[in-house]
Formats: C-alpha cells, sequence, structure tokens
C-alpha cells in the first residue's frame, strides 16, 4: 500500500497550519502529517491545537526542527519540495511508482525553500503559469490529481 506523508515547512501561522492539517487529516491515504520548523504562534498555539484534531481524527502528526530530520526518520522511496518557485514541473505519472513518497510545501507566503533545503528532494511545482498560491491551495492541487490517480479514475 502507498505512504504519504504530507509535510508543512518553516511556518509561523496558526491558521494556516489549521487549514493544512485539517486538510491532511481528512484524506485517507495520508499516512502522517509532518510538521517541521515551526515557528512563532503556530508552534504555540498551533501545535497544540494540531494535536488535539489528530487525535479527533485517530492521525498520527509528526514535529521535527529540521527538513532533514524528516527524511532521515521516514526514509521516503522521494521527497518532493513543492513550489511555484521551482522551474520543474511535477511529474505525476513518475512520483505514483513510489510506494513512499513525502511530499512538503512551505508555510511561508511566496513559499519556497532555500539552496540546502532544495538538495534534500526534487523541487518541483505543482501548477504552470501559478504564482503565489498558499500550501493550502497547492496541496488541495496536489491530493486532487494524487487521488485520481491512485484510485484509477484518470
Amino acid at each position: 500500500m502507498k505512504e504519504l506523508y504530507f509535510g508543512l515547512h518553516n511556518l509561523t501561522s496558526n491558521q494556516r497550519l489549521l487549514d493544512f492539517s485539517k486538510l491532511a487529516f481528512n484524506v485517507k491515504y495520508v499516512k502522517y502529517l509532518v510538521l517541521t520548523k515551526v515557528g512563532g504562534t503556530a508552534a504555540q498555539s498551533g501545535v497544540p491545537e494540531v494535536n488535539k484534531l489528530a487525535f479527533k481524527y485517530n492521525k498520527p502528526i509528526l514535529v521535527l526542527p529540521e527538513l532533514k530530520d524528516a527524511i532521515e526518520l521516514l526514509k521516503p522511496e522521494i521527497t518532493l519540495l513543492v513550489s511555484q518557485n521551482a522551474e520543474k514541473q511535477i511529474d505525476f505519472n513518475d512520483m505514483i511508482k513510489h510506494d513512499k513518497i513525502l511530499i512538503v510545501f512551505s508555510g511561508l507566503e511566496g513559499g519556497g525553500f532555500n539552496k540546502i533545503e532544495q538538495s534534500l528532494g526534487e523541487y518541483v511545482r505543482i501548477l504552470e503559469d501559478t504564482q503565489d498560491l498558499g500550501a493550502v491551495s497547492l496541496a488541495s492541487f496536489f491530493l486532487c490529481k494524487y487521488l485520481q490517480l491512485v484510485e484509477g479514475k484518470v
């Protein structure tokens, strides 16, 4: 069975954290919600709220200081770092061949990953000719396509 690890990296917004978590918890294929480099109000009040949601939905959550920690711990076959700033388009047909996928979205406005973080996986965009979509919107687009492929409805 496919394992999808759904990540949000470098976030400070409590609301973005809650919205992203609700999306992840409502998709049966998401095995873990992975949060890395959480700061500000997201760390202070958001993480405790997400823990309550995780318990309510019976979903596991993993909170780690850095993205590399998540990759070392989970050992995914493929790590996708999603940003509309990336030049390379995601190849869903190639991605779906893997059984253990870590997909990570940026928690920052205008999302992106620094050069060191980009070297930890494939730096990809989901949509052509679209800029400045937040993590929740990009994650929704990704999940629609992923669900179609996994459930064989394409």
